[in-house]
């Protein structure tokens, strides 16, 4: 049985979500701040994760989470809407994101979907392209793609989140990391290189989108 931490200092929210997980046949656990919730975090498969905490922040117990549990799913929970907001909590670490107010159907159905992509066989499917990401390998038209470590790892920041636009700096934070003193020339160049391999070279790519003057999406297929 799958254990979920539900991690919001509204007793109100714990209560509710608590009540629809465990309908679902989930195992939950809670914490009211940050401290407690990574007290509990080691006994847990996923963790739906308020930013807004005492003692120690959501932003905080994210970073700590993905250092010391690398596997470890997280439901961010924001009350803010804005896509840099978003962005910043899924740079931190966290793979799905609920704005509030929120239904608690649509957290129980996203909680399902990590946990489905993080099971042993987790791949992502998009037509003909499959990306395993506990293999570190993609495969495109059953045959596998010869990726370097940063294109896959570029692919993969991309296909986790279909339809959301990156910037080249989150990009480069993401898949570089945030010391690389790198220039947004250098997306340009891998983002090519992977179209290339997925035999995208026209002026409609199918997977990877440019959005002018901000950077890429991954297409919804």
């Amino acid at each position: 049985m799958a254990r979920v931490l539900v991690v919001d200092d509204d007793p109100a929210i714990r209560e509710v979500l608590g009540a629809y997980l465990q309908q679902e046949g989930y195992e939950v656990l809670e914490a009211a701040d940050g401290l407690e919730a990574l007290e509990k975090i080691p006994q847990t498969s996923l963790v739906v994760l308020d930013l807004m905490l005492p003692r120690l922040s959501g932003w905080e117990v994210a970073h700590e989470t993905r250092r010391d549990h690398p596997e470890l799913p997280i439901l961010m929970l924001t009350a803010k809407g804005e896509e840099e907001e978003r962005i910043r909590g899924l740079d931190l670490g966290a793979d799905d994101y609920v704005v509030k107010p929120f239904s608690p159907r649509e957290v129980v159905a996203r909680v399902r979907a990590l946990l489905r992509r993080s099971g042993l066989r987790a791949e992502l499917v998009f037509a003909e392209l499959v990306i395993r990401p506990r293999e570190r390998e993609a495969l495109f038209a059953g045959e596998l793609l010869a990726l370097s470590k940063l294109e896959f790892d570029l692919l993969l920041t991309l296909a986790q989140h279909p339809g959301l636009v990156w910037s080249r700096a989150r990009l480069l934070e993401r898949v570089w990391g945030s010391d690389f003193p790198g220039v947004d020339r250098v997306v340009d160049v891998h983002i090519a290189g992977l179209r290339k391999k997925l035999g995208e070279e026209g002026e409609n790519p199918r997977f990877i989108e440019t959005v002018r003057g901000v950077g890429y999406r991954f297409r919804e297929l």
